[in-house]
């Protein structure tokens, strides 16, 4: 990289916090943040894909820990949060990203039939998609505000900014419900240093989302997506590591209270950009 490069996209030494590290989006956040020189904590419910994430990562010269939490419970999370400035003396960005999406029974065009709804499901993607970052940002946002400095990355979806025929009511409502916490909470922050963005992806491969049971790949849901998609595919990982090296350096020291889509147009197909 050029002087310039270096200076704008720099997390070497960037105290970094991933939440739902241990697979697909979470993952890829990670692996370009370890990549690039930040000392990353993976966070993950999943503790044995924990483990062999933070051991593939370190193999290959990044500098990580781990620790195993749900964000779903608040003790956990000032407990993730209170380990990590007692190991690393602060916190300078936390991906928010721990995300689920209870499979949603038998679906219309449209979304999902009502009288499929669950209050188990409900309360179970809530308590992971909306209070999960409610708990994470409140629990960062502490420190951070000491330090006068941070940034806050949420991720949301843009299932969270019009009907999706796939997932389930709970998945588009607390998707829909972040952005408008990323929003006040940016308001909030923004005196004291904090940067407080939300990115909202389309159709990735390697995740759970849209109702894969497996992270293996699955054709036909991928056929299914693809439809769904200007440019006529799913989205790799690795397509998501541009925008979070963006929001995680200087490069968008002025870019706050924003959602950010990276979804292949698919809003500009629905009418809905």
């Amino acid at each position: 990289m050029t002087s310039v490069q270096e200076r704008i996209f720099d997390v070497r030494g960037t105290r970094a916090v991933v939440t739902g590290a241990a697979s697909g989006l979470g993952l890829a956040m990670a692996e370009v943040l370890a990549d690039c020189g930040a000392h990353v904590t993976l966070a993950d419910v999943d503790d044995a894909r924990l483990a062999d994430v933070a051991t593939e990562l370190a193999e290959r010269g990044g500098t990580v820990r781990s620790f195993v939490v749900d964000v779903s419970d608040e003790a956990q999370v000032a407990g993730l949060v209170e380990d990590v400035v007692a190991s690393e003396g602060g916190i300078d960005v936390v991906f928010a990203n721990a995300g689920i999406a209870a499979v949603p029974g038998p679906a219309v065009e449209g979304g999902q039939r009502l009288d499929t709804v669950e209050r188990s499901d409900w309360d179970k993607v809530l308590g992971v998609n909306l209070n999960g970052v409610l708990f994470t940002l409140k629990h960062a946002a502490a420190v951070m505000r000491r330090q006068r400095s941070g940034r806050i990355v949420v991720t949301s979806s843009n299932a969270g900014l019009r009907p999706e025929p796939v997932v389930c009511y709970g998945y588009t409502a607390s998707k829909a419900a972040v952005l408008n916490v990323v929003r006040q909470a940016a308001l909030e922050l923004a005196p004291d240093g904090v940067l407080v963005n939300a990115i909202c992806p389309g159709p990735f491969k390697g995740t759970r989302i849209g109702g894969g049971v497996t992270l293996d790949p699955d054709p036909e849901q991928e056929r299914m997506w693809a439809t769904t998609v200007p440019l006529g595919r799913m989205a790799e990982p690795e397509e998501l590591k541009g925008l979070v090296l963006l929001l995680a350096s200087p490069a968008s020291s002025f870019m706050t209270g924003a959602a950010y889509l990276i979804d292949g147009g698919t809003l500009v197909l629905a009418g809905s950009a």
